[in-house]
Protein backbone atom coordinates (compact mmCIF):
# COMPACT_ATOMS: atom_id res chain seq x y z
CA UNK A 1 0.00 0.00 0.00
CA UNK A 2 1.74 3.49 -1.13
CA UNK A 3 2.62 5.68 1.66
CA UNK A 4 2.66 9.04 1.95
CA UNK A 5 6.07 10.76 2.59
CA UNK A 6 6.88 14.55 3.28
CA UNK A 7 9.84 13.73 0.87
CA UNK A 8 7.58 13.69 -1.89
CA UNK A 9 6.57 17.26 -1.51
CA UNK A 10 9.97 18.50 -0.08
CA UNK A 11 12.75 20.23 -1.99
CA UNK A 12 10.80 22.62 -4.51
CA UNK A 13 11.58 26.01 -5.46
CA UNK A 14 9.20 28.64 -3.40
CA UNK A 15 7.45 29.51 -6.91
CA UNK A 16 6.30 25.82 -7.10
CA UNK A 17 4.38 26.18 -3.34
CA UNK A 18 2.96 29.56 -4.42
CA UNK A 19 1.08 28.37 -7.71
CA UNK A 20 0.56 25.19 -5.71
CA UNK A 21 -1.46 27.60 -3.18
CA UNK A 22 -2.72 29.92 -5.49
CA UNK A 23 -4.61 26.67 -7.31
CA UNK A 24 -5.81 25.41 -4.46
CA UNK A 25 -7.43 29.08 -3.58
CA UNK A 26 -9.03 29.03 -7.43
CA UNK A 27 -10.46 25.54 -7.24
CA UNK A 28 -11.75 26.22 -4.02
CA UNK A 29 -14.01 28.54 -5.90
CA UNK A 30 -14.27 25.75 -8.89
CA UNK A 31 -15.47 22.92 -5.71
CA UNK A 32 -18.29 25.61 -4.64
CA UNK A 33 -20.26 25.38 -8.20
CA UNK A 34 -19.09 22.25 -9.65
CA UNK A 35 -21.95 19.32 -8.50
CA UNK A 36 -24.22 22.24 -8.31
CA UNK A 37 -24.32 24.23 -12.00
CA UNK A 38 -25.79 21.07 -13.84
CA UNK A 39 -28.32 21.01 -10.85
CA UNK A 40 -29.14 24.82 -10.48
CA UNK A 41 -29.59 25.49 -14.52
CA UNK A 42 -31.85 22.41 -15.00
CA UNK A 43 -33.92 21.58 -12.73
CA UNK A 44 -33.94 25.24 -10.66
CA UNK A 45 -33.74 27.15 -13.96
CA UNK A 46 -35.51 25.26 -16.05
CA UNK A 47 -32.67 24.95 -19.09
CA UNK A 48 -32.89 21.43 -20.83
CA UNK A 49 -30.42 19.33 -19.30
CA UNK A 50 -29.06 18.76 -23.17
CA UNK A 51 -28.69 22.50 -23.42
CA UNK A 52 -26.83 22.77 -20.32
CA UNK A 53 -24.49 20.18 -22.04
CA UNK A 54 -24.15 21.80 -25.08
CA UNK A 55 -23.24 25.43 -22.36
CA UNK A 56 -20.45 23.59 -21.16
CA UNK A 57 -19.48 22.36 -24.63
CA UNK A 58 -19.46 25.63 -26.02
CA UNK A 59 -17.40 26.50 -22.26
CA UNK A 60 -14.99 23.96 -23.41
CA UNK A 61 -14.72 24.70 -27.50
CA UNK A 62 -14.52 28.42 -26.12
CA UNK A 63 -11.14 27.35 -23.14
CA UNK A 64 -9.86 25.08 -25.95
CA UNK A 65 -9.23 28.01 -28.84
CA UNK A 66 -8.15 30.37 -25.47
CA UNK A 67 -5.69 27.54 -24.64
CA UNK A 68 -4.07 27.47 -27.84
CA UNK A 69 -3.50 31.28 -27.37
CA UNK A 70 -2.61 30.65 -23.52
CA UNK A 71 0.08 28.47 -25.06
CA UNK A 72 1.06 30.54 -28.10
CA UNK A 73 1.45 33.64 -25.10
CA UNK A 74 3.49 31.73 -22.80
CA UNK A 75 5.90 31.28 -24.76
CA UNK A 76 6.22 34.91 -26.49
CA UNK A 77 5.53 37.27 -23.69
CA UNK A 78 6.50 34.67 -20.49
CA UNK A 79 4.42 32.96 -18.04
CA UNK A 80 3.53 35.11 -15.27
CA UNK A 81 1.47 37.69 -17.35
CA UNK A 82 -0.57 35.12 -18.56
CA UNK A 83 -1.16 33.39 -15.70
CA UNK A 84 -1.89 36.61 -13.95
CA UNK A 85 -4.58 38.43 -16.76
CA UNK A 86 -6.03 34.90 -17.03
CA UNK A 87 -6.94 35.03 -13.45
CA UNK A 88 -8.02 38.13 -13.18
CA UNK A 89 -10.77 37.96 -16.29
CA UNK A 90 -12.05 34.59 -14.75
CA UNK A 91 -12.86 37.77 -11.64
CA UNK A 92 -15.40 38.58 -13.88
CA UNK A 93 -16.81 35.99 -16.11
CA UNK A 94 -17.34 33.32 -13.53
CA UNK A 95 -19.46 35.93 -11.22
CA UNK A 96 -21.50 36.56 -14.48
CA UNK A 97 -23.53 32.86 -13.99
CA UNK A 98 -24.40 34.31 -10.95
CA UNK A 99 -26.75 36.52 -13.50
CA UNK A 100 -27.74 34.49 -16.06
CA UNK A 101 -31.49 35.24 -15.55
CA UNK A 102 -30.92 39.21 -15.29
CA UNK A 103 -28.95 38.89 -18.71
CA UNK A 104 -31.72 37.01 -20.39
CA UNK A 105 -34.33 39.42 -19.66
CA UNK A 106 -32.03 42.34 -19.91
CA UNK A 107 -30.99 41.28 -23.59
CA UNK A 108 -35.26 41.13 -24.62
CA UNK A 109 -35.76 37.76 -26.57
CA UNK A 110 -32.75 35.94 -25.34
CA UNK A 111 -33.93 32.98 -23.06
CA UNK A 112 -31.77 31.74 -20.04
CA UNK A 113 -30.54 28.79 -22.24
CA UNK A 114 -29.05 31.37 -24.57
CA UNK A 115 -27.61 33.56 -21.68
CA UNK A 116 -26.13 30.43 -20.40
CA UNK A 117 -24.39 29.47 -23.20
CA UNK A 118 -23.21 33.29 -23.92
CA UNK A 119 -21.59 33.34 -19.95
CA UNK A 120 -19.90 30.04 -20.80
CA UNK A 121 -17.96 30.88 -24.11
CA UNK A 122 -16.74 33.91 -21.81
CA UNK A 123 -15.85 32.26 -18.65
CA UNK A 124 -14.03 29.42 -21.24
CA UNK A 125 -12.17 32.23 -22.93
CA UNK A 126 -10.64 33.68 -19.60
CA UNK A 127 -10.39 30.10 -18.33
CA UNK A 128 -7.73 28.88 -20.96
CA UNK A 129 -5.09 31.00 -21.17
CA UNK A 130 -4.45 29.97 -17.59
CA UNK A 131 -3.32 26.30 -17.53
CA UNK A 132 -0.71 26.05 -20.87
CA UNK A 133 0.98 28.93 -18.72
CA UNK A 134 0.73 27.46 -15.52
CA UNK A 135 2.10 24.32 -16.09
CA UNK A 136 5.02 25.52 -18.65
CA UNK A 137 6.15 27.62 -15.51
CA UNK A 138 6.08 24.43 -13.01
CA UNK A 139 7.75 22.82 -15.98
CA UNK A 140 10.36 25.48 -16.64
CA UNK A 141 11.29 24.71 -12.69
CA UNK A 142 11.35 21.15 -12.17
CA UNK A 143 12.76 18.34 -14.57
CA UNK A 144 12.89 14.53 -14.36
CA UNK A 145 10.70 12.58 -11.53
CA UNK A 146 10.41 15.53 -10.06
CA UNK A 147 8.31 17.27 -12.39
CA UNK A 148 6.16 14.45 -11.78
CA UNK A 149 6.26 15.29 -8.12
CA UNK A 150 5.77 18.73 -8.91
CA UNK A 151 2.67 17.93 -10.82
CA UNK A 152 1.38 15.62 -8.34
CA UNK A 153 1.63 18.13 -5.82
CA UNK A 154 -0.58 21.12 -7.75
CA UNK A 155 -3.04 17.92 -8.05
CA UNK A 156 -3.45 17.69 -4.52
CA UNK A 157 -3.47 21.02 -4.19
CA UNK A 158 -6.27 21.61 -6.38
CA UNK A 159 -8.14 18.86 -4.71
CA UNK A 160 -7.81 20.17 -1.54
CA UNK A 161 -9.66 22.63 -2.48
CA UNK A 162 -12.05 21.01 -4.36
CA UNK A 163 -13.04 19.04 -1.53
CA UNK A 164 -13.51 21.64 0.82
CA UNK A 165 -15.14 23.41 -1.88
CA UNK A 166 -18.04 20.82 -2.25
CA UNK A 167 -18.70 21.23 0.99
CA UNK A 168 -19.07 24.56 1.62
CA UNK A 169 -20.52 24.99 -1.72
CA UNK A 170 -23.29 22.08 -0.73
CA UNK A 171 -24.10 25.11 2.76
CA UNK A 172 -23.90 28.00 0.78
CA UNK A 173 -26.30 26.59 -2.19
CA UNK A 174 -28.92 25.85 0.15
CA UNK A 175 -28.68 29.20 1.45
CA UNK A 176 -28.43 31.34 -1.38
CA UNK A 177 -27.97 29.52 -4.98
CA UNK A 178 -26.30 32.22 -6.30
CA UNK A 179 -23.61 32.81 -3.80
CA UNK A 180 -21.76 30.36 -5.45
CA UNK A 181 -21.06 31.68 -8.53
CA UNK A 182 -20.13 34.95 -6.83
CA UNK A 183 -17.51 33.10 -4.62
CA UNK A 184 -16.35 31.15 -7.65
CA UNK A 185 -15.37 35.00 -9.18
CA UNK A 186 -14.00 36.39 -6.38
CA UNK A 187 -11.65 33.22 -5.50
CA UNK A 188 -9.90 33.78 -9.13
CA UNK A 189 -9.30 38.18 -8.03
CA UNK A 190 -7.60 36.66 -5.11
CA UNK A 191 -5.34 34.60 -7.15
CA UNK A 192 -4.28 36.96 -9.57
CA UNK A 193 -3.06 39.31 -6.52
CA UNK A 194 -1.27 36.49 -4.80
CA UNK A 195 0.32 35.72 -8.29
CA UNK A 196 1.49 39.00 -9.71
CA UNK A 197 2.71 39.48 -5.93
CA UNK A 198 4.91 36.66 -5.17
CA UNK A 199 5.53 34.74 -8.23
CA UNK A 200 8.83 35.89 -9.48
CA UNK A 201 9.25 36.33 -13.52
CA UNK A 202 11.23 33.69 -14.43
CA UNK A 203 11.15 33.20 -18.46
CA UNK A 204 11.31 35.94 -20.35
CA UNK A 205 9.65 35.09 -23.87
CA UNK A 206 11.20 35.06 -26.84
CA UNK A 207 10.26 38.51 -27.82
CA UNK A 208 13.15 38.75 -30.10
CA UNK A 209 11.87 36.31 -32.42
CA UNK A 210 9.85 37.67 -35.03
CA UNK A 211 6.11 37.29 -35.10
CA UNK A 212 5.78 35.22 -38.14
CA UNK A 213 8.63 33.16 -37.30
CA UNK A 214 7.07 33.11 -33.59
CA UNK A 215 3.90 31.64 -34.91
CA UNK A 216 5.22 29.29 -37.83
CA UNK A 217 7.82 27.94 -34.05
CA UNK A 218 3.73 27.67 -32.64
CA UNK A 219 2.38 25.75 -35.27
CA UNK A 220 5.24 23.30 -36.17
CA UNK A 221 5.16 22.49 -32.33
CA UNK A 222 1.65 22.02 -32.21
CA UNK A 223 0.86 19.63 -35.03
CA UNK A 224 3.73 17.17 -34.62
CA UNK A 225 2.54 13.91 -35.10
CA UNK A 226 3.09 12.05 -31.29
CA UNK A 227 1.64 15.74 -29.90
CA UNK A 228 -1.37 15.18 -31.78
CA UNK A 229 -1.30 11.62 -30.65
CA UNK A 230 -1.24 12.51 -26.89
CA UNK A 231 -3.87 15.13 -27.29
CA UNK A 232 -5.98 12.41 -28.94
CA UNK A 233 -5.97 10.01 -26.28
CA UNK A 234 -6.47 12.92 -23.69
CA UNK A 235 -9.34 13.92 -25.05
CA UNK A 236 -11.21 10.19 -24.75
CA UNK A 237 -10.34 10.61 -20.71
CA UNK A 238 -11.94 13.86 -20.68
CA UNK A 239 -15.05 12.63 -22.21
CA UNK A 240 -15.28 10.51 -19.16
CA UNK A 241 -13.69 13.29 -16.44
CA UNK A 242 -16.93 15.38 -18.24
CA UNK A 243 -19.59 12.96 -16.48
CA UNK A 244 -18.80 13.99 -13.00
CA UNK A 245 -19.95 17.24 -13.74
CA UNK A 246 -22.41 16.78 -15.83
CA UNK A 247 -24.95 13.33 -15.42
CA UNK A 248 -23.17 11.67 -11.89
CA UNK A 249 -24.71 14.63 -10.15
CA UNK A 250 -28.46 14.02 -12.28
CA UNK A 251 -28.25 10.40 -11.10
CA UNK A 252 -27.27 11.56 -7.32
CA UNK A 253 -30.84 13.76 -7.30
CA UNK A 254 -33.18 12.16 -9.72
CA UNK A 255 -32.79 8.67 -9.02
CA UNK A 256 -31.60 8.56 -5.59
CA UNK A 257 -33.34 11.54 -4.32
CA UNK A 258 -30.30 12.63 -3.17
CA UNK A 259 -30.26 16.75 -1.75
CA UNK A 260 -27.38 19.05 -3.24
CA UNK A 261 -25.95 19.14 0.91
CA UNK A 262 -25.85 14.81 0.37
CA UNK A 263 -24.11 15.43 -2.85
CA UNK A 264 -22.01 17.60 -1.88
CA UNK A 265 -20.86 15.66 0.47
CA UNK A 266 -20.25 12.13 -1.30
CA UNK A 267 -18.64 14.32 -3.72
CA UNK A 268 -16.03 15.01 -1.07
CA UNK A 269 -14.84 11.54 -2.00
CA UNK A 270 -13.26 12.95 -5.07
CA UNK A 271 -10.67 15.19 -3.35
CA UNK A 272 -10.26 13.57 -0.09
CA UNK A 273 -9.23 10.04 -2.57
CA UNK A 274 -6.79 12.60 -4.52
CA UNK A 275 -5.29 13.74 -1.50
CA UNK A 276 -4.82 10.51 0.10
CA UNK A 277 -3.60 9.17 -3.27
CA UNK A 278 -1.95 11.06 -5.30
CA UNK A 279 1.46 11.63 -4.42
CA UNK A 280 1.84 7.97 -2.92
CA UNK A 281 0.50 6.46 -6.02
CA UNK A 282 2.27 8.77 -8.92
CA UNK A 283 5.40 7.73 -6.31
CA UNK A 284 4.37 3.90 -5.98
CA UNK A 285 4.64 3.83 -10.12
CA UNK A 286 7.84 6.47 -10.71
CA UNK A 287 9.94 3.31 -12.23
CA UNK A 288 6.87 2.34 -14.58
CA UNK A 289 6.88 3.44 -18.24
CA UNK A 290 4.65 6.61 -18.36
CA UNK A 291 2.23 4.55 -20.87
CA UNK A 292 1.90 1.71 -18.03
CA UNK A 293 1.09 4.25 -15.66
CA UNK A 294 -1.74 5.64 -17.51
CA UNK A 295 -3.34 1.76 -18.34
CA UNK A 296 -3.68 1.00 -15.20
CA UNK A 297 -5.89 4.50 -14.83
CA UNK A 298 -8.24 2.93 -17.50
CA UNK A 299 -8.80 -0.26 -15.70
CA UNK A 300 -9.81 2.57 -12.50
CA UNK A 301 -11.73 4.14 -15.18
CA UNK A 302 -13.62 1.37 -16.77
CA UNK A 303 -14.90 0.14 -13.42
CA UNK A 304 -16.15 3.38 -12.37
CA UNK A 305 -18.25 3.32 -14.82
CA UNK A 306 -19.40 0.23 -14.77
CA UNK A 307 -20.46 0.48 -11.20
CA UNK A 308 -22.97 3.40 -12.31
CA UNK A 309 -24.45 1.09 -14.68
CA UNK A 310 -24.94 -0.93 -11.60
CA UNK A 311 -27.30 1.83 -10.46
CA UNK A 312 -29.81 0.93 -13.86
CA UNK A 313 -29.28 -2.45 -14.05
CA UNK A 314 -30.20 -3.04 -10.24
CA UNK A 315 -33.60 -0.94 -11.05
CA UNK A 316 -32.52 1.72 -8.18
CA UNK A 317 -34.18 4.74 -10.03
CA UNK A 318 -37.10 6.43 -8.37
CA UNK A 319 -39.72 3.72 -8.17
CA UNK A 320 -37.21 1.71 -6.42
CA UNK A 321 -36.17 5.22 -3.80
CA UNK A 322 -38.70 4.49 -1.32
CA UNK A 323 -37.13 1.08 -0.38
CA UNK A 324 -33.97 2.32 1.93
CA UNK A 325 -31.94 -0.84 1.42
CA UNK A 326 -31.90 -0.53 -2.45
CA UNK A 327 -31.51 3.25 -1.82
CA UNK A 328 -28.37 2.81 0.28
CA UNK A 329 -26.85 0.18 -2.14
CA UNK A 330 -27.83 3.42 -4.65
CA UNK A 331 -25.47 5.60 -2.66
CA UNK A 332 -22.61 3.38 -2.35
CA UNK A 333 -22.53 2.57 -6.00
CA UNK A 334 -22.25 6.38 -6.50
CA UNK A 335 -19.49 6.85 -3.90
CA UNK A 336 -17.75 3.68 -5.65
CA UNK A 337 -17.76 5.38 -9.04
CA UNK A 338 -16.34 8.53 -7.05
CA UNK A 339 -13.54 6.66 -5.67
CA UNK A 340 -12.71 4.25 -9.02
CA UNK A 341 -12.76 7.42 -11.33
CA UNK A 342 -10.41 9.32 -8.77
CA UNK A 343 -8.02 6.69 -8.63
CA UNK A 344 -8.06 7.17 -12.14
CA UNK A 345 -8.00 10.84 -12.07
CA UNK A 346 -5.04 10.78 -10.09
CA UNK A 347 -2.26 8.16 -12.25
CA UNK A 348 -3.57 10.19 -15.59
CA UNK A 349 -3.20 13.99 -14.61
CA UNK A 350 0.58 14.52 -13.86
CA UNK A 351 1.75 11.31 -16.30
CA UNK A 352 0.31 12.82 -18.88
CA UNK A 353 1.51 15.86 -18.38
CA UNK A 354 4.81 15.05 -17.63
CA UNK A 355 5.02 12.92 -20.96
CA UNK A 356 3.99 15.75 -22.75
CA UNK A 357 6.37 17.82 -21.68
CA UNK A 358 8.93 15.18 -22.54
CA UNK A 359 7.87 15.38 -26.05
CA UNK A 360 9.62 18.86 -27.47
CA UNK A 361 12.18 21.57 -26.39
CA UNK A 362 11.57 24.23 -23.42
CA UNK A 363 10.52 26.87 -26.32
CA UNK A 364 7.94 24.48 -27.19
CA UNK A 365 6.84 23.38 -24.00
CA UNK A 366 3.95 25.89 -23.52
CA UNK A 367 2.19 25.02 -27.16
CA UNK A 368 1.95 21.56 -26.95
CA UNK A 369 1.08 21.72 -23.39
CA UNK A 370 -1.85 23.87 -24.60
CA UNK A 371 -2.71 20.97 -27.02
CA UNK A 372 -2.97 18.32 -23.77
CA UNK A 373 -5.35 21.30 -22.67
CA UNK A 374 -7.25 21.77 -25.83
CA UNK A 375 -8.06 18.34 -26.19
CA UNK A 376 -9.10 18.56 -22.23
CA UNK A 377 -11.43 21.37 -23.21
CA UNK A 378 -13.20 19.29 -25.98
CA UNK A 379 -13.34 16.15 -24.35
CA UNK A 380 -15.03 17.61 -21.14
CA UNK A 381 -17.43 19.22 -24.12
CA UNK A 382 -18.40 16.40 -25.97
CA UNK A 383 -18.53 14.51 -22.79
CA UNK A 384 -21.31 16.76 -21.51
CA UNK A 385 -22.66 17.06 -24.81
CA UNK A 386 -23.35 13.45 -25.80
CA UNK A 387 -24.06 12.79 -21.87
CA UNK A 388 -27.15 15.63 -21.76
CA UNK A 389 -28.61 13.65 -24.56
CA UNK A 390 -28.43 10.67 -23.33
CA UNK A 391 -30.48 11.77 -21.06
CA UNK A 392 -32.94 13.44 -22.49
CA UNK A 393 -33.82 11.04 -24.70
CA UNK A 394 -33.91 8.49 -21.58
CA UNK A 395 -31.23 6.44 -22.70
CA UNK A 396 -29.29 6.48 -19.61
CA UNK A 397 -28.90 3.30 -19.05
CA UNK A 398 -26.88 2.85 -22.57
CA UNK A 399 -24.67 5.61 -21.61
CA UNK A 400 -22.09 3.71 -19.00
CA UNK A 401 -21.73 0.55 -21.38
CA UNK A 402 -20.69 3.09 -23.78
CA UNK A 403 -17.97 4.87 -21.71
CA UNK A 404 -16.48 1.31 -21.07
CA UNK A 405 -16.02 1.18 -24.71
CA UNK A 406 -14.21 4.57 -24.74
CA UNK A 407 -11.73 2.71 -21.87
CA UNK A 408 -11.44 0.09 -24.36
CA UNK A 409 -10.30 2.42 -27.20
CA UNK A 410 -7.79 4.28 -24.71
CA UNK A 411 -6.37 1.27 -23.85
CA UNK A 412 -5.54 0.22 -27.15
CA UNK A 413 -4.59 3.62 -27.91
CA UNK A 414 -1.86 3.59 -25.54
CA UNK A 415 -0.25 0.61 -26.25
CA UNK A 416 -0.08 1.95 -29.76
CA UNK A 417 1.61 5.36 -28.54
CA UNK A 418 3.82 3.50 -26.52
CA UNK A 419 6.27 1.72 -29.37
CA UNK A 420 6.39 5.80 -30.49
CA UNK A 421 8.77 6.90 -27.72
CA UNK A 422 11.85 6.86 -26.49
CA UNK A 423 12.92 5.22 -22.86
CA UNK A 424 13.41 8.59 -21.61
CA UNK A 425 10.08 10.33 -23.25
CA UNK A 426 8.46 7.53 -21.41
CA UNK A 427 10.30 8.15 -17.90
CA UNK A 428 12.08 5.10 -17.60
CA UNK A 429 16.03 6.10 -18.20
CA UNK A 430 17.36 9.63 -17.79
CA UNK A 431 19.68 12.27 -20.14
CA UNK A 432 22.73 12.06 -20.67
Amino acid sequence: MPRFSLDAVRGFDRAVYVVAAGQLLNVFGSGLVYPFATIHFHLEIGIALSLVGLGLLVKNVSTAVATTVGGYLADRIGRKPVMVAAMAGNAVTLAGYAFVPAIAAAVGPLDPAGAFIGVSALAGATNGLYTPAGQAYIADLTDGAERDRAYSLLKVGNNVGFGTGFVVGGLLYEWAEVTVFLADGATSAVVAVVLFALVPRIHAGQRDVALRDSVGDWGSAITKRRVLGLAALNLCFAVLYAQMQTTVPVVAEAELGLSSSEIGTLFVLNPLTLVLLQIPLVDAVSDWRRTRGLLFSVGFWAASMFVVWLVYLLDLGPAAAGRHPLLAAGVVLVGLHLVARTIGEVLHSPISTSLMSALGSDGERGAQLSMLEVAKRAGFGIGSFVGGVFFDYGLAAWLWPSLIGVCVVLGLGLLTFERTLSPVENGVATEG
